[in-house]
């Protein structure tokens, strides 16, 4: 009721403004076209018709946000996952002495940086250090590499991961979406979509195991957590209300939780025009008409549960990864998950909030700016010989844009979908 509001009280502004003006000579400068434009663009491209499709529910507001049935959202589950995403004392099946308590699943996944890596590559178990954003954080020497629990490509960021049908840069997490149909890959990690949990909590589930986290019922009682699990899973038979599986359940509620709603793209969508600057609604208008970043980024956070091939740079071009190389198995993307040729270095379209917190971009890391991602893009050129031209999709149109339009489109994504608070602030 509220944006609705605010906008017919903008079309009320925009019509006295016009009736006014016209009774002088002298043109009247205001703002309200481009907020009309840049609705008309939303409209014209959201598959509902109404740029209202693009609001995110506000993290509070538990019954809005998309969920798996078979893990309702409660205060308490989100409680308990909001201090179990940051628990060190959970890293208790290290590799080595040294690891213990060391990481969390904020190491990979840090507020700062975004809810993303604050470096090149994500180290978990077997590093040591961590800096401002993680960016310090560097292989320990008690550690040889083939021992380190290192990320192969760039962790995906978990904002706004509720809108996610299929989880990583493959999707291969989730029963349903694009994975209707594919049951003979379920193997290995992957039989965890036989459970019945949605894509968040399948891949939550292999992923405590996978990094080496684990919580015990001792444990729980020394750090306090004891009744949180008593409270959050009080459904759940008393001596199973403490597990690695129930810790994972409690993560996956935090998580879905995680909407960006104080960005200012969102806050202009709620009918809150001022949020955003004017070169800012210039460079939204690009963003859903001529620059066709809605062709992939088109759901409400941005992003899209389709695959695409861009040809960039894998992780291990990067100078200072470790343990990946040229026959890293999830550089061939969708390939990894399906074995159809088709989907060879296809990767699932990632939400575009809070970019301009991020280090690195890309799932090999290889820009390290938002305006080298768009330029990228506007060359339209393949970086990566084996990634023919055909099978990309990159931006062409843009290459002999004028400076001021690039830079419009740049502040609109570097800054006008990044907020100073996200749903993790808010929570706080």
């Amino acid at each position: 009721m509220c944006t609705n509001l605010n906008w017919r009280l903008l079309y009320i502004g925009v019509f006295c403004i016009l009736f006014l003006g016209s009774c002088t000579h002298d043109p009247v400068i205001t703002i309200a076209p481009l907020d009309v434009t840049l609705r008309e663009k939303l409209e014209s491209v959201s598959p509902t018709g109404s740029m209202e499709y693009y609001i995110l529910p506000m993290s509070s507001n538990l019954s809005q946000i998309p969920q798996d049935p078979k893990n309702p959202l409660t205060p308490e589950k989100v409680e308990l996952g909001k201090l179990l995403f940051f628990e060190t004392g959970m890293a208790i099946e290290p590799k080595h002495p040294s690891g213990l308590g060391t990481f969390s699943c904020a190491t990979c996944h840090t507020p700062e940086a975004g809810f993303r890596i604050g470096r090149i590559q994500g180290i978990a178990d077997g590093a040591m250090g961590f800096g401002q954003n993680g960016d310090y954080r560097l292989m320990h020497n008690d550690y040889i590499v083939s021992e380190l629990d290192v990320q192969g490509i760039r962790p995906l960021s978990v904002l706004n991961v509720s809108m996610v049908t299929n989880t990583m840069w493959a999707g291969p997490f989730g029963a349903d979406g694009n994975n209707v149909g594919t049951e003979d890959k379920w193997v290995g990690d992957f039989a965890a979509n036989f459970t019945g949990y949605k894509a968040l909590e399948a891949q939550n589930i292999v992923g405590m195991k996978t990094h080496r986290l684990n919580i015990t019922p001792e444990m729980a009682e020394a750090f306090g957590y004891t009744e949180l699990f008593n409270k959050a899973f009080a459904e759940f038979p008393e001596n199973e209300r403490i597990t690695r599986l129930t810790a994972s359940l409690a993560i996956s509620a935090y998580l879905r939780t995680l909407t960006t709603t104080q960005a200012p793209f969102q806050r202009w969508v709620r009918g809150f025009m001022d949020e955003m600057t004017p070169a800012q609604k210039r460079g939204a208008i690009l963003f859903f008409d001529k620059a066709n970043c809605a062709r992939c980024h088109f759901e409400p956070n941005l992003g899209s549960n389709t695959f695409h091939a861009l040809g960039v740079k894998d992780l291990f071009d990067c100078e200072g990864s470790v343990a990946t190389g040229p026959q890293e198995a999830r550089n061939k993307g969708r390939f990894l998950f399906t074995g159809n040729p088709n989907d060879q270095f296809r990767f699932r379209v990632p939400q575009l909030y809070n970019l301009k917190n991020a280090p690195v971009y890309f799932h090999g890391s290889s820009k390290t700016s938002i305006e080298e991602v768009i330029d990228y893009k506007c060359a339209a050129v393949s970086a990566w010989v084996r990634v023919i031209v055909s099978r990309t999709t990159i931006l062409s149109l843009a290459q002999n844009w004028v400076a001021n339009k690039r830079s419009d489109w740049f502040l609109s994504v570097d800054a006008g979908v990044t907020g100073d608070r996200c749903g993790f602030f808010l929570l706080i």
